[in-house]
């Protein structure tokens, strides 16, 4: 095992610690997964993300066979889906964080963009946000939805389910799915109330000098 694969695990055991102890994860909720040169880390099915071990972590190839570690996640699809559509992901982050899952769940959010242009941050680490339907957990279904869109979206939100989030490293991945969840306490709580959003004029300033993932 080398020792950028070493340290990857370090950081998915790391990295999903914090965000179980600040409450983004709870029980055996939630999974991640990072590249490495020869397949991808998942974290184990049924595991909780507060006490990885990172020897453990389920290693696959790009193909989806199973090489080593424990069972990884049964939303290895969802992953996988990803890695396949945009070459340019390193990591993905599946949550049930309170709030975006929240607003997955809202029969009122617009499909094409659930998590509107609230904050600059939420432009510059998440980008356009999509509903897709409802899948049952594990089935190779969401895989499928995840394809049909193209590489178009780094993050979407999985229908009465939670969000899912890419980055170009698991640091970067992580750090947009905490900062899609607190834009979504943030619509939340702005919820009734008017509220001014971000203009197209200013996303396309924050992508222009800034650019998008």
């Amino acid at each position: 095992m080398s020792d950028s694969e070493n340290r990857i695990r370090e950081d998915i055991a790391r990295l999903s610690k914090s965000l179980f102890d600040r409450g983004f994860s709870v029980g055996s909720a939630g999974n991640l997964s990072a590249a490495v040169e020869d397949g991808i880390l998942m974290t184990p099915t049924n595991s909780c993300l507060g006490f990885l071990d990172p020897a453990r972590i389920s290693k696959i190839s790009r193909d989806g066979r199973h090489l080593s570690g424990d069972k990884p996640s049964k939303e290895i699809f969802l992953h996988s889906a990803f890695y396949e559509t945009r070459p340019e992901v390193g990591a993905v982050v599946h949550l049930h964080s309170t709030y975006a899952t929240a607003l997955s769940c809202l029969s009122d959010v617009d499909p094409e963009d659930c998590i509107p242009p609230l904050t600059p941050y939420v432009v510059m680490r998440v980008g356009r946000v999509k509903l897709v339907d409802y899948v049952r957990p594990g089935d190779e279904k969401g895989g499928d939805l995840i394809r049909a869109l193209g590489g178009k979206h780094a993050a979407v939100l999985l229908a009465n389910h939670g969000p899912v989030v890419t980055g170009k490293d698991i640091c970067s991945a992580v750090y947009a799915a905490e900062e899609l969840e607190e834009t979504a306490k943030l619509l939340v709580a702005l919820r009734g109330l008017p509220t001014r959003i971000l203009t197209a004029e200013n996303v396309a300033e924050l992508k222009a000098v800034f650019g998008s993932y």
